[in-house]
This record gives structure tokens, sequence and C-alpha cells, in this order.
């Protein structure tokens, strides 16, 4: 799933290849990817993009007072094509959900593989009229989330810190690889409750996620879109890498699955040493 990080990239690339530039048209494929009718999308042929924005793992694409909101979701991904296609997209199973097409003759595709169709995409006059934008919290990057500003949002929680760090209502833009990669980074328990830390563990933290959200940022500068997710990949340092050495203390990477999702976390610099059993069996470790 595309995160802050790489929503930022996205943003930035977008930046330097899409403002200025007019659109000849925006085409929905997938039905599924469309989740506002008013106004409709044809309310885009020949605007102009001003902008493009980012909040939390959502793009903003603003066009002469419109905004087109992103959230690629799980399995998403933006392509840019210098030259698109000259014939209109045709429906079927194939990943394409929707193309935005410019006067000039490029333009993007947004794509979803699987069967799950989760991408989606608005068109409003304001952001917060996406019911996923304006619950966010605030961006973990932002020059003005400090530690205080972490430590009161924090403040009463009473899950354990894995779920809180992932709550886009809490803090915005973390997603499930990030989290267990900032959780490495600060030697942290996923499982370990909010409650139970004390400043030292809150201060260690929140200087983990703004270094290990920082660097992916940094690494990803000036990428373009299609090389986004092997640099992601190549990143990380323990999410999705279950049964490698930790490139921390040498220890191999241990995993907890879920319905739906798996963390990967390092015993040794994590949890003291001890490998977390099954979900339905594990006590929080402290």
């Amino acid at each position: 799933m595309p995160e802050l990080p790489e929503v930022e990239a996205l943003r930035e690339f977008l930046d330097e290849n899409l403002v200025g530039k007019e659109i000849a048209r925006a085409l929905p494929v997938a039905i599924s990817v469309l989740k506002t009718y008013d106004p409709p999308l044809s309310a885009l042929d020949g605007a102009t993009v001003t902008a493009v924005g980012r909040h939390g793992k959502f793009l903003d694409i603003e066009a002469d007072g419109l905004h087109l909101l992103v959230h690629l979701a799980r399995a998403g991904w933006l392509q840019w094509r210098d030259v698109l296609p000259s014939g209109p997209p045709r429906p079927g199973k194939g990943p394409l959900a929707l193309r935005v097409a410019l006067t000039g003759g490029d333009g993007f595709d947004l794509t979803e593989a699987g069967t799950a169709k989760r991408l989606a995409v608005h068109l409003v006059h304001d952001p917060a009229d996406v019911p996923g934008v304006a619950r966010l919290g605030p961006d973990p990057l932002a020059p003005g989330f400090d530690r205080d500003a972490f430590a009161a949002l924090l403040a009463g929680e009473r899950r354990q810190v894995k779920g809180a760090l992932r709550d886009q209502s809490l803090i915005a833009g973390i997603g499930n690889a990030y989290s267990d990669e900032i959780l490495h980074a600060a030697r942290m328990s996923p499982f370990k409750p909010v409650r139970n830390l004390d400043d030292a563990d809150m201060t260690t933290l929140y200087e983990a996620m703004r270094t290990t959200l920082g660097e992916a940022v940094e690494r990803s500068h000036g990428l373009a879109a299609g090389r986004l997710k092997a640099e992601k990949k190549s990143g990380l340092r323990v999410h999705g890498r279950t049964g490698e050495p930790c490139p921390v203390c040498g220890d191999t990477i241990r995993e907890v699955s879920f319905s739906d999702s798996a963390l990967q976390y390092c015993p040794t610099c994590q949890t003291g040493g001890k490998p977390l059993a099954d979900r339905r069996l594990s006590r929080l470790l402290k």
C-alpha cells in the first residue's frame, strides 16, 4: 500500500509534470473507482491544473477550483505516460481504473491490481467534502508537529502502539509498512500499550517516526513514478522481510499474521529476544 513517503513523492512528481497543463478528459474505466457524481468528471474537461497537494495518503489534483482526490488504497498505483494511447480505454477485467488525458497527448492512468477494488476517486469543490480527508489527523512531517503535540495526541490512548500509529484519524499517512519500520527504529514492541510509554519512550518514538518517514521521503525525492515501488521495498529494513537477518543485530526477522495483514519485527531489537506468539495467544509485551 502506498503510504506517506510514496504519496508525497507522487505529489512532487505530478507537481513538476502536471501543473500548468490542460486536462482534455478524465475517463473512468472501472465503475467502482468514482465515489462522487456532482460535479461530474466532465467538469474537468478543459480545466488547467493549478496545484497538486497531499492529505495523508490522498493525492489532491486541483484544477480551476475543483479537486480530484485520489486514494490508491492497498493495490492502486499511478502510471505516468508521456504519450497516451490514441483510442479510448475499454472497460474490462484489466487493472486500468481511470485515465486522465491532457491536451498535449500525455497524462496518467490509475490502476489497481487484484480483485478487491478499493481505489477511490472523488471530484469535489473542497477536499474536506471527502469524509476520509475530513477525519485525518495531523501530518507527522508538518513543521509544527513537534514532540509535545505528538504526546498530546497519544494521551489517554489505550491501544497498542502499532494500532495507534496506523490510525489515520490520529496521525495521517502511516500504514502497515512504515509503522513496522518506525517501531523497529524505536526498538519497541508493536504490542506495547501506549499507556505504558514514559516520557523517554515518547521522545524515542517521535524521533523514530520523524526520522524514518523523513529519510523515506528523501530517498524518493526526484524519482519517476515508475521507480517508487522498488525504492520503497529496497529501503524497508523489517517490513516484508520475514526470515531475513535484521540489518541492525543479525537476528531473524519474525512475523505475526492477521486475517488481512501481517507485521514484521526483530525479537532482539524490539521484544527483549522473545518471539511474539500467535496473535490469539500473545500477551502484551512491555
